[in-house]
């Protein structure tokens, strides 16, 4: 059950304590970690969502799997969101945080998506024309391997996206093609 609101409230309220207490970064890396675990292990996040468990089973198997490895606070907000039967939703909470700690760090996310895995060099010249082109200092950027693409690249900013893949430059000649653009209509 998706709920962005819920989410977006918690992912807050833990990003602020986390700034607060000077631990950010640690909360940051917690986060990334049970985001992978939440990944990689769908009977966890089943186990997350299940009304039959009880909220003292959800306790002592999350403690058995973050004690010594999570920050206090991180797991103090664990042990809050099972209390206030609010586990389900820590999936979406953790991506939510990792939404806003990217926001508070000015942190500007560019997907590139290609046909094939794209070498370390061309990543770097990548990042750097997106900082000079769009004036940003903080980029991360998100590769994806896409073979239906063809050939070529897509890269998005935000809501600006750059397509300069060859299915593309298919698509509109088919288009061109279906207008009869290459026909003189004679009338």
């Amino acid at each position: 059950m998706l709920n962005p609101r819920l989410a977006y409230r918690y992912a807050k309220a833990l990003l602020e304590i986390a700034v607060e207490k000077g631990q950010l970064e640690e909360v940051f890396q917690d986060v990334q970690w049970l985001k992978a675990i939440c990944k990689s292990n769908p009977d966890f996040v089943s186990l997350l969502r299940s009304p039959i468990i009880k909220a003292d089973k959800k306790q002592k198997i999350v403690a058995a799997i973050t004690d010594g490895k999570v920050n206090p606070i991180t797991q103090g907000f664990i042990r809050l969101l099972i209390s206030k039967a609010r586990e389900a939703v820590l999936p979406e909470i953790l991506g939510e945080f990792v939404n806003q700690y990217k926001a508070h760090k000015n942190i500007n996310t560019v997907t590139l998506t290609a046909a094939v895995p794209v070498s370390d060099s061309v990543k770097e010249n990548i990042v750097a024309q997106v900082k000079k082109v769009a004036n940003i200092e903080n980029v991360e950027l998100e590769e994806k391997v896409d073979p239906s693409i063809i050939g070529g690249f897509v890269l998005q900013l935000g809501d600006q996206m750059v397509d300069a893949s060859i299915a593309y430059d298919l698509r509109e000649v088919a288009k061109q093609f279906n207008n009869n653009d290459f026909i003189y209509k004679v009338r």
